[in-house]
């Protein structure tokens, strides 16, 4: 995106200053042929027209800020037919900025679209030029999930709202494709400059009555890809929070269900200790760590074994009498029997 952004800069320094209608039938025609093209959006030479259309719309409605050609205290009727094609700036900006390809601005360049759709359909709705509900602002719709949230369980699917948010987007859709069709047939003739001034004013009314659609269509699509790109920040941000201090680990043991199974085991495992289920229970609820009460064993809990390990094991070094007398017992025991001796569990 640097390279992109150095060209179109290039690009604007090379050329002359350009006047306002010019700014905006250059930014107009190119953003027909980013929205037209077959190239692949993410190629460069498309993302660098689109920066550049970005860069002269911008210009264009600072030009108009400061012409103040727009007044919330005059009609429709009063604006200049010349004029009208200014309303459309904003939402040349927001098609623009939604065609960016940046992953790692996403979120932000919708949330900019977003902003300039919604401009254009406030000053749109001033001049009452079309029909339409304005979207609800970022703001409002951030304070519907916590109002629900703060009332109870979500409610269920309201029917009836859903049902008219389906019938309001058809009828923009029938509106839509007869406003393009409208626009087909008196294009010829504006385009040749052979139009009267009543013909280019209604060419410039039905572009602004297309545009309504589009914007907010648009402004649906980007509050569902809003949502999304939200949960995926959250989701990237607790993947990337420390994890725990993990468990000691625990040494591997038998589970028998009683005692005589027990000693079996033992006999044909002798490297791993046993213990009956009853033992188990007991030693954890000596303890308070029984699995119903969710509280894991401590590390003291595990030296406390070890330290017990190897106390067995000087008293033996030591010649400890009853220390050395079991040993010799298990040694003999085992010379005269052989692994898995007794175990009547795994035969076929």
């Amino acid at each position: 995106m640097a390279a992109v952004e150095s060209t179109s800069m290039s690009l604007m320094q090379s050329e002359e200053p350009l006047k306002l209608s010019d700014l905006l039938d250059r930014g107009w025609k190119l953003y027909e042929e980013v929205d037209t093209t077959n190239d692949p959006i993410a190629a460069t030479h498309i993302q660098v027209k689109i920066k550049r259309g970005i860069t002269q719309l911008e210009v264009a409605t600072r030009m108009v800020a400061q012409l103040d050609l727009f007044s919330r205290n005059e009609d429709l009727e009063e604006v200049a037919t010349t004029d009208l094609k200014y309303l459309m700036l904003p939402a040349f900006l927001g098609a623009l900025t939604m065609k960016q390809v940046n992953l790692a601005k996403r979120l932000d360049h919708v949330q900019i679209a977003r902003c300039y759709f919604l401009d254009f359909l406030k000053r749109c709705k001033e001049y009452n030029i079309s029909k339409f509900e304005l979207p609800k602002t970022i703001e409002n719709s951030a304070d519907i999930p916590e109002e629900e949230s703060a009332n109870g369980p979500p409610k269920p699917p309201d029917l009836i709202a859903m049902a008219t948010v389906r019938a309001a987007k058809i009828d923009r859709y029938k509106q839509r494709k007869d406003t393009e069709a409208k626009l087909s047939e008196i294009k010829a003739a504006v385009d040749s400059g052979q139009a009267d001034d009543e013909i280019v004013r209604n060419f410039y009314l039905l572009n602004v009555r297309k545009w309504i659609a589009v914007a907010l269509e648009e402004i649906e699509s980007i509050d569902q890809e809003m949502e999304i790109l939200t949960r995926m920040d959250v989701l990237k941000q607790s993947s990337a929070e420390p994890l725990h201090s993990k468990r000691p680990p625990m040494k591997p043991f038998i589970l028998t269900r009683d005692a005589v199974q027990a000693r079996v085991f033992g006999a044909g495992y002798p490297s791993l200790p046993t213990m009956s289920v009853d033992d188990w229970y007991e030693q954890h609820r000596k303890k308070n760590a029984l699995p119903d009460q969710g509280i894991p064993r401590s590390a003291e809990d595990f030296d406390a074994e070890e330290r017990e390990q190897e106390e067995k094991e000087k008293r033996v070094e030591n010649d400890d009498e009853e220390a050395l007398q079991k040993a010799r017992d298990w040694d003999n025991w085992k010379d005269t029997h052989r692994r898995g001796y007794g175990n009547r569990k795994n035969m076929g």
